[in-house]
């Protein structure tokens, strides 16, 4: 004897495992992420700690090879902003939202009002208003 299920019905294990299929994706994107932004920083930065510390021991690296490397590591600076929009959709939007030349047309500025009302954790108090304020 079988017993169908009507396909309408999810069963307890198939959102389970949906839910752990989504965290999973979440956390390997997160840990992809970092891993991205960690070996960037050590293709970056290592070769520089290197010859500082070869420079200060010997004293024979050239200092136009240091000047290089000093510049890939602030390279490195540079590639963090394009980093983040491209594996991160939170940061993606916030730049959007509040940078001129990331947001989309019909979207609202927001005012400098919203903006420190919503950076600071007090939010709006009953007590003040605007015109107080002002």
């Amino acid at each position: 004897l079988q017993v169908s299920r009507a396909p309408s019905q999810p069963t307890a294990g198939s959102e389970s495992r949906r839910f752990a299929n989504k965290h999973s994706k979440k956390a390997l994107k997160a840990s992809l992420t970092l891993g991205i932004l960690l070996g960037m920083f050590f293709v970056a930065w290592l070769p520089f700690f290197v010859t500082n510390v070869t420079q200060a021991v010997c004293g024979c690296v050239p200092a136009s090879f240091f000047d290089i490397l000093t510049w890939l590591g602030y390279c490195n600076s540079t590639m963090n902003p394009i980093i983040y929009p491209l594996f991160m959709r939170d940061f993606k939007r916030a730049m959007g939202k509040y940078l001129p030349c990331c947001r989309r047309s019909g979207e609202p500025r927001p005012s400098a009002i919203s903006l420190s009302m919503r950076n600071s954790n007090s939010g709006p108090r009953a007590a003040t208003s605007l015109k107080n304020v002002l």
